[in-house]
């Protein structure tokens, strides 16, 4: 055979197997859509009871705030901003002069402030909580921790009343102190936000102290005895080593108290009395007595964006801190 058939006859093979390649490149890809596509499927009716589920009802508050009250409740299909108008400004029915809704300004604040002094306080007794239960034997961590997770078995409309059995006039605080003759008469506790942020720091300690925990439990604690040996204080290896590295949690923990602090209902209702309102009874307020639903879904909106921009915040932190510990 000359050497002109054997290049051609090496020609031929090469362009055979490359045929061959993109044929079987083509039914692998082929393949992985089929495979996309049926996944895609088999996931519509999760993603279609997401949607109507978590979504629509939102959607559908998002509209509701840009209509008209109606006379007893409802809402009048016309497009109106008045109820974003009133989350912030209140016009007298007199000469229609626009002010700021002063009550309802005091309650973003008061939300927001109590909400902070929780995830504070929080943090201060859930810290030491979890660093307590990392540092005891394998063996006893998971007994602690079900101690701890034992409130979340009680409804929480139980706990509240239990901390307000705690606290008023005739309860359980009050007695011991006339007993010790610390006090003659009775401490108003309740109906005060001392109460309020009592009563909520009992209910979201929990998602203070597992957090932390579970930052704790992967901290290498070999890092504490060698600050200990190059002669660091406890302050020290607490502000310069234990806090650094626990971080993530410390951030995860107080957005998970935050949060749910923000739009309480129930604590409040009952330990506040009704007069020291946050923004959960505001806007139940405004969907039943005051009977102004598109208000209440303006504020209803107001409070999710609160709520976005907390986690957008931890995202971005989790987001640097990712990196850092691999």
């Amino acid at each position: 055979m000359t050497q002109e058939a054997a290049g051609a006859v090496r020609g031929l093979k090469q362009s055979s197997g490359s045929l061959k390649d993109i044929s079987e490149s083509s039914s692998e890809s082929s393949a992985r859509i089929q495979v996309v596509r049926t996944n895609w499927l088999l996931s519509m009716p999760a993603l279609l009871v997401l949607f109507l589920a978590a979504s629509g009802p939102l959607l559908i508050v998002l509209v509701y705030s840009f209509l008209k009250p109606g006379a007893y409740g409802g809402v009048i299909w016309e497009f109106s901003t008045d109820g974003w108008f009133k989350v912030v400004f209140s016009k007298d029915i007199f000469d229609d002069t626009i002010s700021l809704a002063d009550a309802h300004l005091s309650i973003f604040w008061r939300s927001i402030r109590l909400s902070l002094i929780t995830a504070v306080l929080t943090l201060i007794i859930g810290f030491p909580t979890a660093y307590f239960i990392a540092t005891r034997p394998e063996r006893q961590r998971p007994v602690w921790l079900f101690l701890i997770t034992i409130p979340f078995w009680t409804n929480l409309l139980i706990r509240t009343f239990a901390i307000m059995e705690l606290i008023r006039n005739e309860g359980l605080v009050n007695s011991l102190l006339i007993a010790l003759g610390i006090v003659d008469t009775p401490i108003q506790f309740l109906f005060t936000d001392g109460a309020v942020i009592v009563g909520m720091v009992y209910v979201y300690l929990p998602l203070m102290v597992l957090p932390l925990y579970a930052s704790m439990e992967r901290l290498d604690f070999r890092l504490v005895e060698a600050g200990y040996d190059l002669y660091a204080s406890r302050l020290n290896v607490l502000r310069r080593i234990i806090i650094p590295l626990v971080k993530p949690g410390i951030v995860a923990g107080c957005i998970l108290v935050f949060i749910p602090s923000l739009g309480a209902y129930v604590t409040p209702r009952i330990l506040g009395g009704g007069r020291n309102m946050m923004l959960g009874n505001l806007i139940e307020l405004q969907f039943g007595q005051g009977r102004n639903w598109p208000l209440g879904a303006a504020l209803s909106i107001t409070l999710l964006v609160i709520v976005m921009g907390a986690l957008l915040i931890y995202v971005r932190n989790a987001g640097r801190e990712g990196p850092a510990h691999g």
